[in-house]
């Protein structure tokens, strides 16, 4: 074929599609902006769980290290509602469940305490339609309470 002819070809069907780049936006873009807030979604939820694990983790943690349930109780809510606020999570509605089982045990045996957080977390700021408006997250962490320190009653 002869070069100028296709060259010449180009040019005709180029000159036809004019406007066709508005149709091709108009039709891309709002799957496009869809998937993003999606993502989005999808991302504040995977780090609001690592920071609401976190937060589990050092609840259980200072409750474990109290002698008395009383105490392990309220440090381990104060601790629990800290943590998260210092990472920066702000929960819709926040619960604390603290099972303080392991410090009944008598001294020598080994006990645990457990610490569920649930966090509602907000999504409806996104403003994409089929996503709902909050999701609760929930986590639970164990630790280990000293087998050979003395317990309060």
């Amino acid at each position: 074929m002869n070069p100028l002819r296709v060259r010449a070809r180009w040019k005709r069907a180029a000159g036809r599609d004019e406007g066709s780049v508005a149709i091709e936006a108009a039709i891309v873009l709002p799957p496009l902006i869809m998937f993003l807030c999606l993502a989005i979604a999808g991302g504040r939820l995977v780090v609001s769980g690592a920071k609401i694990d976190s937060a589990a983790e050092d609840a259980a943690r200072e409750a474990s290290i109290h002698r008395t349930v009383a105490a392990a109780q309220d440090t381990a809510h104060a601790a629990a509602l800290e943590s998260l606020d210092d990472q920066g999570i702000t929960c819709a509605s926040a619960s604390v469940s603290v099972n303080t089982g392991g410090l009944n045990v008598p001294v020598g045996q080994v006990g645990t305490v457990t610490v569920t957080v649930s966090c509602t977390v907000n999504l409806s700021d996104l403003l994409l339609q089929g996503v709902p408006g909050a999701r609760t997250l929930t986590s639970t962490a164990t630790s280990v309470v000293d087998q050979y320190r003395q317990r309060g009653d």
